[in-house]
């Protein structure tokens, strides 16, 4: 292999070679010089098309405890996580506190030792950012959901929202608005509908949307508004109907890490692999929407 010209010298004072000496040796260092390059190129124009995946963190995870308050909703999906996290970070402990977003909201307003909080509507998460009690840029969406009217499975002749004013239709299970979302997303599809003051009277206000579902399983109420996620871990209930995007709030699950934390690394790493492709896929086994 021989190198001409100015070009060629200036390659070979890069290599650090001299002219003429030893060329076989030029060569090995020209090709791994020109590999280098090219791989350098092919790292900066691909990287932006890879996908994100979960990095494993290194961090001491030695008796590390994680509390994670999240809206009741949640249950199963959480609980199908928790071990699958828990393959790579064992020393991890990690416990949950199910409840209505609206509750847990004001655990954590009166000190309640929470690491990572998730609701099942965006106002209780704004209230405890606007308060300054959750660390800044920890936000996420874990998933999204959808709002349906479910009966009995025996029940006959309830086909729409509206039926919900029939004689026939006694009570009515829904969260309570100003604790549970559910019950906001319900009050705000039944004035939509312009049927609420027709079907207040009826109205049995539960603490959870899985009292609700209950109510509904256990016979103490003709139908109820819940969670299609709800529906879906119910063989007593079946959906009448999904009600329209357009007539209420979005139904999201927003996650933040609590400022209080004692484990505040720790608690951004399970946040993180919250939204990996591994558990996107345990959220939509239990029919959540991806965000």
């Amino acid at each position: 292999m021989v190198i001409y010209g100015k070009v060629g010298k200036t390659i070979l004072t890069v290599l650090n070679v001299k002219p003429m000496f030893n060329l076989a040796i030029a060569r090995n260092k020209l090709l791994t010089f020109i590999f280098t390059v090219l791989f350098t190129l092919l790292l900066i124009v691909g990287l932006p098309n890879i996908r994100p995946f979960y990095v494993l963190a290194q961090f001491n995870t030695t008796n590390s405890k994680l509390l994670i308050s999240a809206a009741s909703s949640l249950k199963e999906v959480m609980e199908e996580i928790k071990p699958i996290y828990q393959q790579n970070h064992p020393n991890v402990n990690i416990n949950y506190n199910f409840a209505n977003s609206g509750a847990l909201q004001q655990q954590i307003e009166q000190g309640a030792p929470v690491d990572i909080f998730i609701s099942a509507a965006k106002k209780q998460v704004d209230a405890l950012e606007k308060k300054g009690l959750l660390v800044s840029g920890t936000r996420s969406i874990v998933a999204k959901n959808r709002l349906v009217l479910v009966v009995p499975k025996n029940v006959v002749g309830v086909t729409s929202f509206y039926s919900l004013q029939d004689a026939k239709v006694k009570k009515i299970a829904i969260g309570e608005p100003r604790s549970v979302p559910a019950g906001q997303y319900a009050e705000q599809v039944l004035r939509k509908l312009k049927i609420w003051e027709k079907v207040k009277s009826k109205l049995v206000f539960a603490n959870t949307v899985r009292q609700v579902l209950a109510f509904v399983e256990n016979g103490n109420t003709d139908a109820g508004l819940v969670y299609v996620t709800d529906a879906k871990i119910s063989n007593k209930v079946k959906v009448v109907v999904t009600a329209d995007e357009k007539y209420h709030s979005p139904i999201i699950y927003p996650l933040a890490v609590v400022k209080r934390s004692k484990n505040i690394d720790v608690a951004k790493d399970f946040s993180k692999f919250l939204v990996s492709d591994q558990a996107k896929a345990i959220f939509k086994k239990y029919g959540f929407i991806l965000p």
